[in-house]
């Protein structure tokens, strides 16, 4: 069966502190930082930590994770010696650290497909729950929708803690709402208003087509935000079929058949002739880098009204402690440090998204990010994240194929009841050949 080593969509820009699931009661988020010395005297083979980033992928570049990780670890811990190695494709994968005999101390990966895919693979996962309670770790000082990825892939454990996460933001272009007389988008605007700005500034200009609207569907659908599950939450299936889920698909559907506002990507708003785009931040930087000359502002992500507070759920990369490591309270006291106000607020100002639920770490963010001057860069803490769905431990995970449901509506043309009616029938044949596939020791596709 067919290995399948892409990781899922990434991104690195971002973590908002809300509030987790464990820990003790009265501690302070990087407690353990606290009470652990930063003079470790132990002898030099003891004092390496071995540190394996799969996933943010820019940790390749050893400057930006030297700028987000490396520096706070050596100021805090000065006696210990980082040994940091990239996932690089070729070379430097699960695999070939495992071959080589060289097991990490921490791994920092996404939460919730590489849980199951990479870590648990390869029999690295580790419950830090002993070790919360030990430090007196508070976990509720953290972002509940990351706490609830890592919850969700754990087994009623918990085999990792949020670093940091993508999320969505709105982003306008100025000119195109000046030069139409349309009001600017404003935080907690729903769907529905979303929908009538796209239809306004969705026009013919001369020879210059203004579409008003663009969002990668694929994300809109796996990041719901109303926490609608694709996998039924007690058993072996999908979920696809439901109310909810169509009302989903209704809504991103009707931008599309706008006329004149017929899907492209979201990349194609450097070009300054998109009104709006909802993509992630790490996206959404790489776009302003790509024109200096946009005039653009950003606001939250449109709502629905049942959940007129929730934008979309975040897609997190977690810090994992192998089970192999025999440093593995050094390496939680590492993970709580860099989880600790003093070394988010840095974060927060570089523009990454914090897991901290700080308001000293929201006011810090993108301060070091010369695209976010004059910015509205506090929309993106103007709603909450959306709680990824509870799911009953031990069940089988396979990826939502949620790509199938938009390329049903879009390149077939189908109702929304049955592109949705034909993604649950092959996620749960998904489910199924990954069952069989698992018991006889094999690697699904699915996963």
């Amino acid at each position: 069966m067919k290995k399948v080593w892409k990781n899922s969509c990434l991104i690195g820009s971002a973590l908002v502190l809300l509030a987790g699931c464990y820990g003790g009661e009265g501690g302070q988020a990087g407690g353990t930082a606290e009470t652990a010395s930063t003079q470790t005297n132990l002898p030099p083979a003891e004092n390496e930590l071995f540190i394996f980033t799969a996933w943010p992928a820019y940790f390749v570049k050893e400057e930006i994770f030297e700028q987000q990780v490396g520096q706070f670890i050596k100021k805090k811990f000065p006696d210990i010696k980082i040994k940091h190695v990239a996932w690089d494709n070729p070379g430097r994968r699960y695999e070939d650290l495992i071959a080589a005999g060289t097991i990490p101390d921490i791994v920092f990966d996404e939460v919730r497909r590489n849980t199951y895919r990479q870590v648990r693979r390869f029999k690295m996962e580790y419950d830090m729950t002993e070790m919360i309670k030990k430090y007196n770790f508070d976990t509720s000082k953290l972002n509940p929708a990351d706490m609830q990825h890592s919850i969700n892939t754990s087994d009623g454990k918990l085999y990792s803690l949020p670093f940091n996460s993508n999320e969505w933001v709105l982003l306008y272009n100025k000119d195109i709402f000046d030069k139409f007389g349309v009001d600017y988008p404003k935080d907690g605007m729903t769907w529905d208003e979303a929908y009538e700005l796209a239809k306004k500034l969705t026009r013919q200009d001369g020879d210059i087509t203004y579409k008003g609207f663009q969002m990668n569907p694929a994300h809109y659908l796996r990041f719901n935000q109303l926490s609608e599950p694709g996998l039924d939450p007690n058993e072996n299936k999908a979920s696809m079929v439901t109310d909810n889920w169509k009302k989903i698909a209704d809504n991103i559907r009707r931008f599309y058949d706008i006329p004149g506002n017929q899907l492209v990507k979201t990349n194609d708003f450097a070009k300054e002739k998109i009104a709006m785009i909802v993509d992630s931040m790490e996206n959404v930087t790489k776009i302003v880098n790509g024109n200096k000359k946009l005039n653009f502002d950003m606001s939250s992500v449109p709502v629905f009204p049942e959940a007129p507070k929730s934008k979309f759920q975040p897609n997190t990369n977690g810090m994992f402690i192998t089970n192999q490591s025999t440093k593995k309270d050094l390496a939680f006291q590492v993970i709580a440090y860099l989880l600790s106000p003093e070394v988010q607020i840095e974060m927060s100002k570089q523009g990454v998204m914090s897991p901290l639920l700080d308001p000293a770490v929201q006011q810090a963010y993108g301060q070091l990010v010369p695209e976010w001057r004059g910015k509205r860069v506090q929309s993106l803490f103007a709603l909450n994240s959306a709680k990824p769905p509870l799911r009953k431990p031990g069940l089988t995970f396979i990826n939502e194929n949620t790509d199938m449901v938009w390329k049903l509506i879009s390149t077939e043309s189908k109702d929304s009841l049955t592109a949705l009616r034909m993604t649950n029938d092959s996620m749960n044949k998904g489910i199924e050949e990954t069952i069989k596939i698992q018991k006889e020791g094999g690697i699904s596709e699915y996963e």
